[in-house]
This record gives C-alpha cells, structure tokens and sequence, in this order.
C-alpha cells in the first residue's frame, strides 16, 4: 500500500488524552511505590532540610521569619495555626549562637540525600539507568537550587509589604520561580538524559499540583494543625507539618509522572 493511500491515525480527543495521562499516572504511581516515595520525602526533608533552612534563614537578612513563614504560607495558616507552627523553631539569635562550621556542613552533606531519593525516583519515572556515583556534583547543585528557591518564595512577601502590588509580585516570583526550578531541577538530576521540551509538562504539574496543595491545606491542614495543637501539644503540630510535607512529595513526584504521562499521550499508543 503506498504511503498517500495510507489511512492516518485518527486524532485523539482532550478527552482521550486526559484519561491516558491518567491511567499511566496511576498505573506509574503503583511501579514506583509513590506513597512510600512520598514518606522518605517527607522524612528526608523534615531531617535534613528543614535543620538547613533553618540556620540559612536565621543568617538571612529578611524580615521574613524564614522557614517558618515559608511553611505556615504553603499550609495556608493565619492566627493560632501560625503561631503554632512558629513556636516549632527557635529564635534567629539561639540559631547563630549555637551553630558550629562543622555542623553546618554535616547537614549540607546529609541534605544531598534527599537530592539523591529525588533522583533515584525521576530516573524511575523515566526508566533510566541509575546515574554514577561521581555525580554527586548534580546533587549538590540541585540542592542548592532548592534552598534558593524556598529563600526567595519565602523572601517574597517582604518587599512592598501591605501594597496593592505585592501579592502579585508573590504570586509570579513563587510560580515563575516554581516552573523554572522544577524544569532545571529534572534536567540537572537527569544528566540531560530527557530532552528538555519533555520535560516542562512535569514542571508545570508540579508547581500546579503545589497551588492545589495549598488550597487543599487551607482548608483541611489549618483546622486540623490548631485542634492538635490544642490537643496534642507540640507533637500534634509536628505531625500535621509531616502530613504537608508527604503531600509536598506526592506533588513533586506526581508532577513528574503527570509530565510523562503527558509526553507519552502526545506521541501517541
């Protein structure tokens, strides 16, 4: 049969196309064990990273509460939910006081693991061979991509405070940001083992995945962080920022799958 007789394959609706993408989410989601990924996530983050930010904000010339004001802004906390989780870190001055070089850098080193669970999930997102070990270098990078970006979103609200501009000035830096970081964070991890052009789709679910979060968090999370405060104490208010933080995850890696998923209707069965 000659290649002009030959019948096209028919298009396939935004419909067809959105289940797809669902299916192969779903059934990715089941091979990657997503809710055990998103725990370590959350685990990882809430070992090494957070005791990070904690001393980069301290030392960070804001008048932003750093970490804090980072995490109460992603679960949508006012009032005695804000309070509650602010209590949960130290002051600026009891952070710098304390904090040794040596310290310091053992939780740089110990923060580059939970670079390297991210990478190790991508790649299976992307069923690539695990990368070398000499490459940590990428993870180290990647890292610091992260902190800079938690930095400024937590940065954001500082400048024109209580003007008509800053809430949209936050909400471009933050999502902007979010893409760009998210887009380059992929490639990085991935040693450019995936044409970028593949890999936006993943960014952009990510960081709407992330908008989603929150308002899912202000609505759920905040209630449920003051009645455990209230209840439970300190612990209460550590266990609900633990459950953000595995949603965190779950955004993080369902951005990715989504994004695949997204390449793979695209292309077609």
């Amino acid at each position: 049969m000659s290649r002009r007789n030959r019948a096209a394959p028919p298009a396939r609706t935004w419909w067809q196309v959105l289940r797809a993408v669902a299916h192969d989410v779903w059934e990715q989601g089941r091979t990657i064990e997503l809710l055990q990924r998103s725990m370590a996530f959350a685990a990882l983050f809430f070992v090494t990273l957070v005791p990070l930010l904690i001393v980069i904000a301290a030392a960070f010339p804001s008048r932003g509460s750093g970490i804090a004001e980072w995490i109460t802004d992603g679960l949508g906390l006012t009032g005695k939910g804000a309070t509650a989780v602010t209590r949960l870190f130290v002051s600026r001055g009891q952070v710098l006081s304390t904090t040794t070089g040596f310290g310091l850098a053992a939780l740089a080193v110990f923060g580059v693991s939970l670079m390297a669970a991210v990478q190790g999930v991508y790649e299976r997102i992307w069923r690539l061979d695990r990368g070398p070990w000499h490459a940590v270098w990428r993870q180290t990078l990647g890292l610091a991509g992260l902190i800079g970006y938690i930095v400024l979103a937590a940065w954001s609200s500082t400048p024109w405070r209580h003007s008509t501009f800053q809430p949209t000035a936050r909400i471009a830096a933050t999502t902007i940001g979010g893409v760009l970081l998210f887009w380059w964070l992929q490639h990085l991890l991935l040693a450019g083992r995936v044409p970028p052009r593949d890999l936006l789709p993943g960014a952009v679910a990510t960081v709407a995945a992330l908008t989603g979060l929150r308002l899912f968090s202000r609505l759920v999370f905040s209630p449920l962080l003051v009645s455990n405060a209230v209840s439970y104490g300190t612990v209460g208010t550590v266990l609900v920022v633990q459950s953000w933080l595995i949603g965190v995850g779950y955004t993080v890696y369902g951005g990715a799958l989504a994004g695949r998923g997204v390449v793979r209707a695209r292309r077609g069965p």
